[in-house]
């Protein structure tokens, strides 16, 4: 009788540090400037979204923020021509490392957040957060 042992599924541990890599990654943007807000969240989103609905939630609600903020950088870029651009990259770039600790914090603790003034471009709809019994998050209903 030689059967080998089945693979444990995740812990609720491996899903919490997951869903804050999801956020925290967005950090990388810091070092590489330009792509790297978008670049760690989408890594580790393709990666381990098919792993948990949580990560699959978080990391779509991390590249949706990413994707608005880089939106709103652009414009903000365009406006750096009549000199308002320059206070406003700089109102952005503390908003949203601000905003991705806060998250990342959060996802930690088993919160789902969401991100203030966000476009939600990827589709978040089809993972209703509810009270999820694998990390204790809060209902958003």
């Amino acid at each position: 009788m030689d059967q080998t042992p089945p693979t444990p599924p995740s812990t609720s541990s491996d899903v919490r540090t997951w869903c804050v890599l999801c956020h925290a990654a967005a950090l990388l943007g810091l070092f590489f400037h330009f792509l790297g807000h978008i670049l760690g969240p989408l890594i580790v989103w393709l990666m381990k979204r098919g792993d948990s609905p949580e990560i699959d939630a978080y990391g779509k609600e991390s590249l949706n923020f990413q994707i608005s903020m880089l939106i709103y950088d652009a414009i903000a870029a365009i406006l750096c021509i009549v000199l308002i651009g320059v206070p406003i990259l700089i109102a952005l770039w503390v908003l949203n490392t601000v905003l991705v600790i806060i998250a990342s914090v959060k996802a930690g603790q088993g919160e789902f957040y969401r991100y203030p003034f966000t476009i939600r471009l990827i589709n978040c709809l089809g993972f209703k957060v509810e009270r999820l019994s694998s990390i204790g998050a809060t209902s958003l209903d």
